[in-house]
């Protein structure tokens, strides 16, 4: 897949992507490191995954570091700003491209957690990094953003209303980032070939990611998308601050 991002258009910008390890996250910030910023890898708990991508990036003539944390955890969050504080001084791009909730073996309400809860409070800590001019970019699903207005699978349901509430809430922000000259904008996507949560789907509904590979007319497989996301933290914003990817369909009322 193409780099939307030209080389050098991103030269002294500095990007940080949330759950960049591995997936859509990490195509996201090598596009962005290709585009000339420099750019910090998160990950929760797989440095190794993390560490290998900063090779790859750095490789290629790229600038980037790797920075661990649990965006559930206050103190840890902190912890990730303070980082890139000390490394970079600022950030000029925030992609909120983390997100969860069909784990096993966690908290009843996780999927609110770290979908809603924390990304408001990731963003609120982020505010004193991002100077006038900055971009941040919600990453989030078709089947999530209509969730109001189209049915998803019932496996999904609980990460779709928490994603949508996480959405609102960063939403209601707006004014605020509006009047520190700090731009927004949402990328909603229709299911993702080969990511986790689409094996994850798949497994508890067998045949579902080939249902909706029909009903769309093809999905995107994970580069493309990250391709989309890496394009919303560079090109003009949307009026309604939405980047629709795919089909859209199929969701509306």
């Amino acid at each position: 897949m193409s780099n939307p991002v030209q080389p050098g258009s991103l030269t002294g910008k500095r990007a940080l992507v949330t759950g960049s390890s591995r997936g859509i996250g990490a195509d996201t910030v090598s596009y962005l490191a290709e585009g000339g910023a420099r750019v910090v890898v998160n990950y929760r708990n797989k440095e190794a995954r993390a560490l290998k991508l900063v090779a790859a990036i750095e490789a290629k003539g790229g600038s980037a570091i790797a920075v661990g944390a649990d965006l559930t955890d206050e103190s840890s969050v902190t912890e990730l700003f303070d980082t890139i504080a000390a490394e970079f001084g600022g950030l000029d791009i925030l992609v909120m491209n983390a997100s969860g909730g069909m784990e096993s073996g966690m908290a009843e309400d996780y999927a609110m957690q770290l979908n809603r809860d924390a990304q408001v409070k990731l963003l609120t800590a982020a505010l004193p990094l991002l100077a006038p001019g900055a971009r941040v970019v919600f990453v989030t699903s078709h089947q999530a953003h209509f969730i109001h207005t189209a049915e998803t699978m019932p496996e999904y349901l609980q990460v779709a209303l928490s994603k949508r509430a996480g959405e609102d809430a960063l939403r209601a922000m707006v004014p605020e980032l509006t009047q520190k000259g700090i731009e927004f904008v949402v990328v909603s996507g229709d299911m993702i070939e080969g990511t986790i949560t689409a094996t994850l789907l798949e497994r508890a509904n067998p045949g579902a990611i080939g249902q909706r590979k029909e009903a769309a007319g093809r999905l995107y497989n994970v580069s493309e998308f990250a391709a989309e996301v890496a394009a919303a933290a560079v090109e003009p914003v949307p009026e309604d601050n939405t980047r629709y990817v795919g089909d859209v369909s199929g969701f509306l009322a």
